[in-house]
């Protein structure tokens, strides 16, 4: 973390290669104090860039994961009624107390903390239409009552927070309007190499030429009703290499397609392709000028 003028800045870390108009919408989020929301395929990094944001920039960091029965207060606090109620009944602890009965959200908890935190609220759009306007209400006002204890919590620093969405549903404009926004485009050739040597840094270079290669012509069949992505290249080359697979076997075939491909229709018409003939591409320029290296 660095201060130039003083915007904090986020430039990515050892484990994490972000492109430059990520790094800058981080940055923008950071500096303005709003949400960053980041939409993306899945794999593409939306979910673990939090937990980097939060090394980078030297914060502890909170994760709320959403379901579609999360409702907004929820990530404040959470009244145990049914535990006050067994000790009640079994005379353990002592009732009369509430507030051992509240449990702070890690919306709450973000508030409540002493020092900043960067808060990852996961997969936004699988909760109920209200959820994100009701989020962003209490995001503004960056403080909250409890009921039962009439305790009021008001935040000493607004938290980083980072929003992901997959497009399950149309999230409102209200929202949209308060969050800086990103779409996390997938990760070109030269940007998919700097990925893979964070995770596979000693891969021969004539074997990486043959998986991207591969996992590319891959992702440009029309017919996949889902594409691989950056997680599973990343898992398919460990299967690659523990299995010693060697470069001149990998340019006839794809091996441990299962590893790239989720679906069954996916599998079996790569699987087709190969027992009837096709030639899978050995170079580059088999992709198309697109794919010139």
């Amino acid at each position: 973390m660095s201060k130039t003028n003083g915007f904090l800045r986020f430039n990515g870390t050892a484990g994490y290669i972000a492109s430059g108009p990520l790094v800058d919408a981080v940055n923008c989020a950071i500096a303005l104090e709003r949400p960053l929301l980041l939409k993306g395929e899945p794999g593409t990094g939306k979910t673990v860039l939090a937990s980097h944001v939060a090394e980078g920039l030297g914060m502890p960091m909170l994760s709320w994961h959403i379901k579609s029965t999360t409702k907004a207060a929820d990530g404040l606090y959470v009244y145990d009624t049914v535990q006050r109620l067994n000790d009640s009944r079994f005379g353990t602890g002592n009732v009369a107390d509430i507030g051992r009965y509240i449990k702070l959200g890690p919306l709450g908890e973000a508030f409540a903390a002493a020092e900043r935190q960067v808060l990852l609220i996961d997969e936004v759009d699988k909760a109920d239409l209200e959820f994100p306007n009701d989020l962003l209400r209490e995001l503004d006002e960056m403080r909250f009552s409890i009921l039962e204890t009439s305790q009021e919590i008001i935040a000493r620093h607004r938290p980083v927070v980072l929003i992901t969405s997959n497009n399950e549903k149309e999230l409102p404009d209200a929202f949209l309007r308060r969050c800086i926004f990103h779409y996390i485009e997938f990760p070109d050739v030269a940007l998919m190499r700097q990925i893979i040597a964070v995770h596979h840094p000693h891969l021969d270079a004539q074997l990486l030429d043959q998986v991207l290669i591969k996992f590319y012509w891959l992702r440009e069949q029309p017919e996949l009703r889902k594409k691989p992505s950056t997680s599973e290249l990343v898992d398919w080359i460990s299967a690659l290499l523990r299995s010693g697979i060697a470069r001149d076997q990998l340019e006839a075939h794809i091996p441990f397609v299962g590893a790239l491909l989720k679906k069954e229709q996916d599998v079996d018409g790569v699987t087709r392709f190969d027992q009837q003939g096709g030639k899978f591409p050995k170079r580059w320029a088999d992709l198309g000028p697109r794919y010139n290296q």
